[in-house]
């Protein structure tokens, strides 16, 4: 989102964008790929124009410390995480780090809380080994786009602490123009197009060996793991509104 371009006109645009990718590769499973590399690309592009002067950021690759948080995704996103997953699960079994029980796990223990609680019951997403993150580079939407910029109130609000902590705006506007960019685009082709708990969802994805060929098709193999809070009418409306 150059200085030339406002929020509608990029939403816009990315959202053409993510159709024509779509309209390449309609059936094919390595859709799933190409429009997370297009959303993450557009992303790093965009947020580094949107937040140039600002402070450094706090976050890194080897802090944990928002990795408490409920995670929501779109369904190419748990895809392309189900299929690094089911790839390397044996590779990282053979060092001790059970992927797919900790996922089972979680999804059991998280898998239907709302925000507030997932806070509240301080449990570290599943992909987390030692304060790193074993799926770093193909981190969802969600997880790029909250940065803070003080680790100490970071930390102490992981803890549960009620302090403040300063958030990246541009990290959370670009995020959310791009997620909606791409959200609208499933809509049009016909692919389900919600938000799901990262942990249900992914769940769900690797118990199911023909989840992404269903998801591919227009169903909705992950229905399950869609979070209440996210209105698909309103949300559709709201797209149909903007031009999408």
């Amino acid at each position: 989102m150059s200085g030339d371009i406002g929020p509608s006109a990029f939403f816009k645009a990315a959202s053409r964008a993510f159709s024509d990718t779509i309209d390449s590769r309609r059936t094919r499973p390595e859709l799933v790929a190409l429009l997370c590399a297009q959303a993450f690309d557009s992303f790093a592009k965009n947020v580094a124009i949107q937040a140039a002067g600002d402070p450094a950021l706090a976050c890194h690759g080897e802090c944990a410390a928002c990795c408490r948080l409920r995670v929501v995704a779109t369904a190419p996103e748990v895809f392309l995480l189900a299929r690094f997953i089911s790839v390397n699960a044996a590779a990282f079994a053979e060092r001790g780090i059970l992927l797919l029980k900790r996922i089972e796990a979680a999804d059991r223990a998280l898998g239907a809380l709302t925000e507030e609680q997932r806070m509240a019951a301080q449990a570290a997403c599943p992909l987390i080994e030692r304060e790193l993150c074993l799926a770093y580079r193909l981190r969802p939407l969600a997880c790029r786009g909250h940065a803070a910029f003080d680790k100490a109130s970071c930390l102490a609000a992981a803890r549960g602490e009620a302090v403040e902590t300063p958030i990246s705006t541009p990290h959370l506007v670009v995020r959310s123009l791009v997620q909606n960019a791409l959200m609208a685009a499933l809509r049009c082709a016909g692919l389900a197009w919600g938000l799901y708990e990262i942990n249900r969802a992914l769940n769900v994805a690797l118990s199911a060996p023909d989840a992404l060929e269903q998801w591919l098709s227009g169903e909705d193999p992950l229905t399950s793991a869609r979070i209440p809070d996210f209105d698909l009418i309103e949300a559709g409306a709201i797209f149909d509104a903007a031009g999408a």
